[in-house]
């Protein structure tokens, strides 16, 4: 069973209509989601001390998902602010608090080593440190998310097993020279998400597209990086892009029917600055 460490990346998301946080980050939510589809799973990275820090940190363990050595320092834990319309969401404003307050450690790659995935992402500021990731990871991915730039994929895909990029809408064409471009730059996988358009895989020269599925809408947060842990829970195990997409597909459609990225709701501490 593939064991998976998310690395990097944490925040709240603060929902400003219901004066509610919820656990965050894509590196935190691939290890949540993976640790409820039943795969060990592990979390590194720097939450504050305060209580949104101690939030992230009860989520998890009570996810199951191992954090010892995640770290926490003096300060604000990252947060991003929340509107919501027709349950979509939208982000009001952010801050980074003490994410990138940390330092990995020949510690910290021995620990990856013993997972079978790495999963990182734009947000996690480890772009630098992707080489000594890259030599650690048996399988390296990475979210690129919206944020990408020319220079950015030259620079990371080289080092990555499994490339994903959201493009939001739009012609297939777009979607399929972005992918190819990203595997010309050595990414082994690269998937698309499109929004309401599905997705579509690169690999081995060939393309595969997968439609959305069906569902409810509650909340979008989160859908994303469910598609990505149950692609790459499948990819890894067995292999088949195609069974991977429509695996990610369904659970994406099944983390919209829920409100945030894995639940874990608390209030706001009134004095929190994204209420101001």
């Amino acid at each position: 069973m593939p064991r998976l460490l998310g690395i990097g990346d944490n925040t709240v998301d603060v929902y400003l209509s219901e004066g509610r946080m919820y656990p965050g980050g894509n590196a935190v939510n691939v290890a949540a989601l993976s640790a409820r589809l039943g795969h060990p799973a592990s979390y590194v990275g720097c939450v504050g001390d305060d209580a949104a820090g101690a939030l992230i940190l009860q989520a998890l363990q009570a996810e199951g998902v191992d954090v010892t050595r995640c770290r926490q320092a003096p300060g604000l834990t990252s947060w991003s602010a929340i509107g919501h319309r027709d349950g979509d969401r939208y982000f009001v404003g952010s801050d980074a608090g003490v994410q990138g307050h940390w330092t990995l450690t020949d510690d910290d790659l021995t620990f990856a080593a013993a997972h079978d995935i790495v999963h990182t992402s734009i947000y996690s500021r480890l772009d630098d440190r992707l080489p000594r990731l890259r030599a650690a990871a048996r399988v390296l991915s990475y979210d690129f998310s919206s944020e990408w730039t020319p220079d950015l994929l030259k620079g990371v895909a080289p080092h990555l097993d499994v490339a994903f990029l959201s493009a939001g809408e739009g012609p297939d064409a777009a979607a399929q020279d972005l992918a190819r471009t990203v595997a010309a730059h050595g990414a082994l996988v690269v998937v698309v998400t499109r929004g309401a358009d599905g997705s579509l895989a690169y690999a081995d020269g060939t393309f595969t597209l997968q439609a959305t599925v069906p569902t409810q809408v509650t909340d979008t947060l989160g859908a994303g990086d469910a598609f990505i842990t149950a692609f790459l829970h499948h990819w890894t195990a067995h292999g088949d892009v195609p069974a991977a997409l429509k695996a990610g597909a369904h659970e994406a459609a099944r983390n919209c029917t829920v409100h945030g990225a894995f639940g874990h709701g608390a209030p706001v501490p009134a004095q929190h600055p994204a209420l101001s």
